[in-house]
C-alpha cells in the first residue's frame, strides 16, 4: 500500500488518543493519530514522524500520523494498514475460485477475513504489531479484551473443523521474532497458546516500511506459543506455511 503527500515532522505532544501535535515546516500541526494504542515507546518528544495529507477537505485535521522513527527503525503505526497490506498480499495466493471476504461474522465476533473456497472456510484475524524490544516484536502493547475474544472465536472455529489463523503483521522490518506480551496482558498469551494447541495457526510476517509505503516482506517465527513454552525459557517456534491452505 502507498500513501500520498507525505511530509515529515517532530512529535510534540499527544493530548488524547486521537490527535497529536507535530512541528512541521509549516508550524505546529494538530494531526489525526491512526492508532489508538498507547505507543508510548514510539511517540516521544522530538521523535521524527511522518504525516500523510488527508483526502477529505472537510475534515478537522489536515494530516494523519502514519509512521515514526525509533532510533534506526522506521515503524508504520497506521492501525488500518495491516488489514490492507494483508489483503493485497494474500489475494494473488488464493486458490482458483476462492473469495476473500472482509469483516466476516462468526459466532459473537466479526473477524477480519474469511477465505471461502471449494475446500471450505478459512477464518483469519489480523493483528498489527508496533512494539519492539531488543530487536524482537511483542503483542499487545496494551491489554486487549477484544483480541482475546477474537482468539476464542478462532479456537471455536478450529474445533468445529474450519481453518483458522491469527496473522501478525509486524509493521517494521528486521525483527527476529514475535511473542505474546505476557507481562502486559497475560490473558492474551494464555488464550493464544490454548488456541494454537486446538489447531489455530499462528504466524507472523514483517514488513518493508518507507515513509510512503508498507508491504509484507517475509515470515518470522512466533515464540512462546507452545503448550509448555515460556517467553523466558525455551519457546517453540510456530510457522504458518503454506498460508492459506489450498
Amino acid at each position: 500500500m502507498r500513501y500520498s503527500s507525505v511530509c515529515s515532522g517532530r512529535f510534540v505532544a499527544r493530548p488524547n488518543r486521537f490527535i497529536a501535535q507535530v512541528e512541521t515546516g509549516e508550524g505546529i500541526q494538530t494531526v489525526h493519530v491512526k492508532n489508538t494504542g498507547r505507543c508510548r515507546e514510539l511517540l516521544t518528544p522530538g521523535a521524527e514522524v511522518y504525516l500523510a495529507r488527508g483526502m477529505n477537505p472537510g475534515r478537522k485535521t489536515a494530516y494523519d500520523l502514519i509512521a515514526v522513527r525509533k532510533g534506526d527503525l522506521l515503524v508504520n503505526m497506521d492501525a488500518q494498514a495491516p488489514n490492507q497490506v494483508f489483503a493485497e498480499w494474500v489475494t494473488p495466493q488464493l486458490p482458483e475460485g476462492a473469495v476473500l471476504r472482509r469483516e466476516y461474522s462468526y459466532g459473537d465476533s466479526r473477524l477480519d477475513f474469511c477465505v471461502e473456497s471449494a475446500g471450505g472456510r478459512f477464518l483469519i484475524e489480523v493483528k498489527g504489531v508496533t512494539l519492539e524490544e531488543n530487536g524482537a516484536a511483542r503483542f499487545p502493547d496494551a491489554p486487549t479484551e477484544r483480541g482475546v475474544k477474537h482468539i476464542r472465536e478462532l479456537q471455536r472455529a478450529a474445533e468445529a473443523g474450519l481453518g483458522a489463523a491469527l496473522f501478525f503483521v509486524v509493521q517494521m522490518e528486521g525483527m527476529k521474532s514475535v511473542a505474546p506480551n505476557d507481562e502486559t496482558h497475560p490473558a492474551f498469551g494464555e488464550a493464544l497458546r490454548e488456541a494454537a494447541e486446538k489447531g489455530v495457526q499462528v504466524c507472523a510476517w514483517d514488513c518493508a516500511v518507507t515513509p510512503e509505503s508498507l508491504s509484507i516482506r517475509q515470515e518470522i517465527p512466533v515464540l512462546g506459543v507452545g503448550k509448555s513454552a515460556s517467553f523466558r525459557s525455551r519457546p517453540r517456534r510456530l510457522h504458518c506455511a503454506p498460508f492459506p491452505p489450498p
